[in-house]
């Protein structure tokens, strides 16, 4: 059975109750105090104190201070009123008892009020930290939806861009064939004339020759004779084809059978050197090329043509995976073909890529 502590001194105002209790050499940690408005009780075993408050107190803002083998309370009361005694005398054991367990139901009801107010906190805090999260990532995809939209206006540009350039040269190359094909015709024209002239003058200095008698114009009747000149040949053009060769001396001078082995030779070697991308094995020097690719990718996609454009783009990746503009190209083809998963991965690739780039560029960023 516990020890009741009785050696306790108190003292107060008409606002508060100051009260201190000896530990009596009982370790700090050991100390379990309980509070509420009409009841309070402090047990550090094998001692107890135990008081029915005089009055209610705010036991919300009273405090307590334990230390120096010393517990030190200041209880501020609900009234501005002197009290007569620090604990209400001359109760019997059963008020006493239905005074601490209203305490302890008024201590848990507190405590279950202090749980739900916590865990109210909690879900706010969680709700609150889901929804910036969700900003984040609607501010993160209108941000790759807005790269998205500008690469497409600046590919369309390029590509409106190309064909205005297409047709102006195709414009001036007509331009400058008419000109070719007047300067022809102006050539021809003077040729005529000249031959015409030249005829002309023939046949004057004949008939000059026939005046001066008549065996000179037997003789000479026939050599100056007035010539028709025929009319000269249409322009046109013969094409021809020549066989392409790898070697420069010509077929009936060659060793098929030693070309063909040493030709071999070269594909095996080329073969083992692209052994990371067999894709290359046919490919033309133009067609390694990622910009050449990606300028192929592009006039595939302008033709809707998009699986073929995709496929110039995965190439063009498979030769070169640091180009941001790859995977925005490809993205919008997978975009068209309603593959939404690959056209976000394309694009997620693609900020990879130009944030890292902009951590290299500014390094402080």
């Amino acid at each position: 059975m516990p020890l009741q502590v009785s050696d306790y001194s108190w003292r107060q105002t008409k606002t508060a109750v100051f009260l201190s209790l000896p530990l009596k050499g009982v370790s700090v940690r050991d100390t379990d105090v309980f509070c509420t408005e009409n009841y309070l009780k402090v047990n550090f075993p094998p001692f107890l104190f135990e008081a029915f408050l005089y009055a209610p107190i705010d036991d919300e803002n009273s405090k307590v201070k334990i230390g120096n083998d010393t517990v030190v309370f200041t209880l501020y009361k609900k009234e501005a009123v002197m009290w007569e005694s620090l604990s209400v005398t001359g109760i019997d054991k059963e008020v006493m008892q239905r005074i601490r367990e209203k305490s302890i139901l008024q201590a848990q009801e507190r405590a279950k009020e202090a749980t739900e107010a916590k865990a109210a906190a909690r879900r706010e805090d969680q709700k609150y930290a889901l929804n910036v999260m969700m900003k984040i990532e609607e501010d993160e995809r209108k941000k790759i939806e807005d790269m998205k939209e500008n690469e497409r206006i600046k590919a369309t540009k390029e590509l409106e861009t190309w064909k205005e350039y297409q047709r102006k040269a195709e414009e001036q190359k007509k331009i400058w064939r008419e000109d070719k094909l007047r300067q022809k015709e102006k050539q021809i024209e003077e040729e005529r004339k000249k031959l015409k002239h030249k005829s002309l003058t023939r046949s004057l200095t004949s008939r000059n020759l026939a005046t001066k008698g008549n065996n000179s114009e037997n003789i000479f009747s026939e050599k100056f004779k007035e010539v028709n000149i025929p009319a000269p040949r249409s322009v046109g053009s013969i094409k021809i084809k020549f066989t392409p060769r790898v070697f420069p001396t010509a077929l009936r001078e060659s060793q098929v059978a030693e070309e063909e082995e040493w030709l071999h030779k070269q594909a095996e070697a080329q073969r083992a050197m692209n052994t990371d991308i067999p894709e290359l094995y046919d490919l033309k020097e133009e067609e390694k090329n990622p910009e050449w690719l990606k300028d192929k990718g592009n006039k595939l996609f302008a033709t809707e043509n998009y699986l073929a454009a995709i496929n110039a783009f995965n190439l063009a990746i498979k030769l070169n995976n640091k180009i941001p503009l790859l995977y925005l190209n490809r993205a919008a083809c997978h975009l068209k073909l309603k593959n939404l998963h690959k056209a976000i991965e394309d694009s997620s690739k693609a900020y990879r890529i130009m944030k890292l780039h902009l951590r290299l560029i500014h390094p402080t960023r």
